[in-house]
């Protein structure tokens, strides 16, 4: 930010602030949206500023790619305060890290692809319950819209990120799309603080508030829920803070990564360390503090078991947590054909997350014992196959083929819709539509496996890469 409009603290005020992450957010956003919603003065419901909102949003869905950023200008028929705050943020925001390494980058970007229906298993399966597991990050997912009743919301927001975010060039090319969602998304994290503090967080704390009274319901809308919330600065710390942001960004990385090496997939060390970096740099751009970042495997297990035990350190009641453990899961189970493999997302994610995050949403008991049965017998047979074949054929894996059958469904169902599309510019969904297309074989896997895969999903098996996409495949 330039100019006086930039808030500059005291000595004594930024000392006071150098406080654990919970009661860190990200100054930039921050700023921005405070010079965009002014203040609020207690008013219940202040619709000078929802208008706002709306106005904003209706800028931010300008932002196309990432090369349009660089010279960007808000509409004539934005106030100029309003325009200089969002063109502020703009070319402040706008570039990486000078530690960013585009070859790693690129590399990571050809891994998530390669791995393709793969990856929203573990979307579903891993990364997002646990992101469910931090108390006080249910709370704000919670109190974001009631997402346990809006399960797909949640889903597919977070889908319009990640797939922008690796998809080439989507983090270093000013055709990719990345950059420009990440910043729509941490405008959005500012915007909640905001909302649930009903002013600037930093102000906020100087003032030594410990408690936001809640008020009357002000409306439906989900801006107006959160104003009217309340929060617990003293217990939980900020809304959104750098602790939930890390650790949300380490259940991209970190958890996606073990998660491949809980099946047997794992990837080289090279690999995970080049996927780990494009996703620092992911957190840098939105707004995460290079400090609560890792570069290793090893770094980043350390990392999120600290987190994890912090989290839960903290009680939030009511707990949202199984509720939205539990959402998260009906979602999945309705898509799943076979009423006896309809148990298998749970089992999975059983697997994945571990019994303390099984324990902390919930996930106990909801499988049969027939169920359970069968899902360790399947994955047991599974990975002694693939030892046995892979001695043969290194590339060889059943636990890849069942990791895409369950993305295959989460993804022509749940994500590529073409009923109700992602909310993505129109150029960008086009080329992800394309690209998830070539994922209906899998490359390293012989033909007669590629063949099973087909008749799984119970689509017609093709020859070539001319697929249709996802969303004109069908169930």
């Amino acid at each position: 930010m330039s100019g006086s409009n930039t808030l500059e603290l005291p000595r004594d005020a930024a000392a006071a602030l150098a406080e654990p992450g919970t009661r860190r957010a990200d100054p930039l956003a921050d700023d921005t949206i405070t010079r965009i919603l002014g203040r609020w003065d207690g008013c219940i419901n202040p619709t000078g500023q929802w208008a706002t909102i709306d106005l904003v949003n209706r800028e931010l869905a300008t932002w196309q790619n990432n090369g349009m950023l660089a010279g960007w200008s808000a509409a004539p028929d934005v106030p100029p305060d309003v325009a200089a705050a969002l063109e502020d943020y703009v070319r402040s925001a706008l570039h990486l890290p000078d530690w960013a390494e585009p070859a790693q980058i690129a590399r990571a970007e050809t891994l998530f692809f390669d791995i393709s229906m793969m990856s929203c298993t573990l979307l579903f399966c891993a990364s997002l319950p646990e992101c469910y597991v931090l108390p006080d990050l249910a709370g704000v997912l919670h109190a974001a819209g009631q997402l346990e009743k809006h399960t797909d919301y949640r889903v597919r927001a977070t889908a319009a990120m990640i797939f922008p975010v690796m998809m080439k060039n989507g983090l270093t090319g000013t055709d990719g799309g990345g950059v420009a969602q990440i910043l729509k998304v941490r405008l959005i994290h500012a915007t909640i603080r905001h909302l649930l503090l009903r002013g600037d967080p930093r102000q906020t704390l100087l003032s030594g508030a410990a408690y936001i009274e809640a008020l009357p319901t002000a409306g439906r809308s989900m801006q107006q829920t959160l104003y009217a919330r309340g929060w617990d600065i003293a217990q939980y710390g900020l809304p959104c803070n750098q602790q939930e942001l890390a650790y949300t960004l380490l259940t991209f990385s970190y958890v996606y990564l073990r998660g491949l090496r809980k099946l047997g997939i794992g990837l080289s060390r090279a690999d995970e360390e080049a996927y780990l970096h494009a996703w620092n740099v992911t957190g840098h751009v939105l707004g995460i503090e290079r400090t609560l970042m890792a570069d290793t495997m090893e770094q980043a297990e350390k990392m999120f078991l600290q987190m994890q035990a912090d989290g839960r350190a903290i009680s939030f009641l009511p707990d949202p947590r199984p509720d939205l453990g539990q959402a998260l899961m009906r979602a999945m189970e309705n898509e799943i054909p076979f009423r006896l493999l309809k148990s298998f997302p749970v089992l999975l994610t059983r697997h994945l997350c571990g019994k303390s995050a099984t324990q902390d949403l919930a996930l106990n008991d909801r499988v049969s014992l027939i169920s359970r049965a069968v899902f360790i017998v399947t994955l047991l047979t599974a990975r002694a196959i693939d030892a046995t074949v892979r001695l043969l054929l290194p590339e060889f894996s059943l636990c890849r083929l069942a990791a895409r059958v369950l993305g295959y469904q989460f993804t022509v169902k749940l994500l590529m819709d073409q009923t109700r599309p992602l909310k993505l510019p129109t150029a960008l969904l086009h080329e992800l539509n394309s690209v998830v297309a070539t994922w209906h074989e899998d490359p390293k896997a012989p033909k007669w496996v590629n063949t099973l895969e087909a008749r799984m999903t119970g689509r017609q098996q093709r020859t070539g890469r001319d697929h249709t996409g996802p969303g004109d495949a069908g169930p």
